[in-house]
């Protein structure tokens, strides 16, 4: 049974995807994203889950720049949750009730629209953590009368809830990823996708074309591209960059062969199988046999058999 570490307290959506991505795995919570992956680096895990980016917010910084800059570690998996905001109370709280509201400031931006409704009069205070809020609220000495927070706090501290599904938009997903130390490659199943991490060579004008040059000609689809500053001085970057398909795919492969040639650095993240089950959509021209009767073609002619 693997020990799993994950963004805590007990109680986070991040236990939610731990719970659904091994459902039998010890978990092991931590105080934030660098912890997680640093209980995997050390031993302490066997592996951790993390969130890598929310369709409202975009990427997890702290995740983006821990997975760049940290010793090496490889995606082997990923889930998309849907985020849902519940309104938890201690047993017997009535919603007319409710005066202070704690929860974390990202969770407030989310269910705006539902406490302007709901509780106009309520003052909401924030809280490190969405379950750090439940946490709160279960205490009975606490000053606060309701937490906004995942069902799963609920379940965790023992509160219930006074309003279900309370977040202003209801197909907000966050895409959490399952790491694990550098490994085996899961394999390839014609759904997957790549991750990687890369640093300009040098700044000159057309360097990121060129880096998406790599993938454009051998047919590669990016899912995801963010850069992040190297702390190196203003305009310093490096870049993320999500893939469709597998290392092992010859246009993947080839495409990040260019990338190492022309880069300072590339790290790679990892290929996994893609939580929304997408199928990859070959172009003519970039099939493994197409890349391999290219390469039989041209050591003929190098061989003089014209």
């Amino acid at each position: 049974m693997p020990k799993l570490a994950y963004l805590g307290p007990e109680g986070t959506f991040t236990e939610a995807a731990v719970r659904a991505l091994a459902p039998d795995a010890e978990r092991l919570p931590c105080a934030n994203v660098g912890a997680a992956l640093d209980a995997v680096r050390s031993g302490q895990a066997d592996g951790a889950v993390v969130p890598l980016e929310n369709s409202l917010e975009g990427g997890i910084i702290q995740t983006l720049d821990e997975l760049a800059w940290g010793e090496p570690l490889l995606i082997i998996a990923e889930y998309l949750l849907p985020v849902e905001f519940s309104l938890l109370v201690r047993p017997g709280t009535e919603l007319r009730q409710i005066k202070r509201v704690t929860t974390h400031p990202a969770a407030h931006t989310q269910c705006r629209g539902f406490i302007e409704r709901e509780l106009s009069g309520a003052v909401v205070i924030p809280a490190s953590s969405t379950a750090a809020a439940a946490q709160e609220v279960a205490n009975p000495e606490s000053p606060y009368d309701a937490a906004i927070s995942p069902a799963i706090a609920g379940e965790v501290y023992g509160l219930e809830e006074a309003a279900s599904n309370i977040g202003d938009r209801n197909d907000t997903v966050t895409r959490f990823v399952r790491v694990a130390p550098p490994g085996h490659v899961p394999e390839p199943t014609g759904a997957d996708r790549t991750s990687m991490v890369a640093f300009l060579k040098e700044d000159h004008a057309g360097a990121l074309l060129e880096m998406l040059s790599e993938f454009a000609v051998r047919g590669v689809n990016l899912t995801r591209i963010e850069s992040r500053p190297t702390g190196q001085g203003i305009g310093s970057y490096f870049f993320h960059f999500d893939a469709e398909g597998h290392v092992a795919d010859a246009r993947v492969g080839e495409a990040l062969s260019g990338l190492h040639r022309i880069c300072s650095d590339l790290r790679f993240l990892g290929s996994y199988p893609r939580a929304d089950r997408v199928v990859t959509q070959i172009r003519p021209g970039t099939s493994d046999g197409d890349f391999s009767e290219a390469t039989d073609w041209l050591t003929r002619i190098r061989s003089g058999r014209v």
